[in-house]
């Protein structure tokens, strides 16, 4: 078991390798920042719109009848498993200037291409199935008596959501944001279809190891894992220690 935690580890071994010493000067710098801020707003901007959107659809896919909740797995599924470059080209060609919805979004200044919009849109549907997934889960996890109960004494269902069933659920639905979080953060083919420009970490990451090589790439990369990792890493051991608990 020690040798394969050493295996699963040995990419980080990277972070030590000869590359020559790491290159931070200000054509390399000034992007980098702003690829950074860019990631880091539009990103949780996105996850904004994730939640706001896929937690009323989590809520309703837990109450329907077992097969249409199969139809809504199967469609969330097929946004999880399709190729990130092809997605990216068929969100291009979705909302392209010409067409009817980017065209409607043109004619308010709104444009779907190389854009913030355009990232935006991108990362929240990279990151609406790994959340809408996880949310039903979270949601099934809580007793129904508890709602029920909490009904029958006078609640309305908002009022159970939000005092029942979002308090019991809480943890397990930040393991599904955290999981959005990072594969949104993290996404390349996708975006580098829809939104090249504002570059983001991933394509500024691709940018600077075409340009300048491994060496300008070493400090934006250790940035990009910082923001990435410690979310859903940090909560995937809560939600591990409540489960022992």
């Amino acid at each position: 078991m020690g040798l394969f935690a050493v295996v699963l580890l040995y990419p980080f071994s990277g972070f030590v390798a000869g590359v020559g010493a790491w290159r931070w000067t200000r054509e390399i710098r000034d992007p980098s920042l702003a690829s950074i801020r860019v990631s880091l707003l539009l990103t949780g901007l996105a996850m904004i719109l994730v939640v706001l959107a896929g937690t009323p659809v989590a809520l309703y896919i837990r109450g329907v009848s077992a097969r249409e909740r199969l139809f809504w797995q199967a469609v969330l599924l097929l946004s999880i498993l399709l190729p990130p470059l092809a997605l990216g080209i068929l969100l291009s060609l979705a909302f392209r200037p010409d067409g009817a919805v980017g065209g409607l979004l043109a004619s308010y200044g709104i444009m779907m291409t190389n854009s913030p919009a355009a990232f935006v849109t991108t990362q929240a549907y990279v990151g609406i199935g790994y959340y809408v997934l996880g949310a039903v889960a979270a949601f099934n996890g809580v007793p129904v008596i508890l709602e029920k109960q909490a009904a029958l004494l006078g609640l309305r269902p908002w009022q159970v959501f939000l005092r029942i069933t979002l308090p019991l659920s809480r943890l397990a639905l930040a393991v599904a944001l955290s999981m959005a979080w990072v594969r949104a953060i993290g996404e390349f083919g996708a975006v580098v279809v829809t939104a090249y420009y504002p570059a983001g970490m991933p394509v500024q990451l691709w940018i600077e190891l075409q340009s300048f090589g491994l060496p300008a790439v070493m400090p934006l990369l250790v940035v990009f894992l910082l923001t990435a990792l410690p979310f859903p890493w940090v909560i995937h051991l809560l939600a591990q220690r409540q489960q022992r608990a």
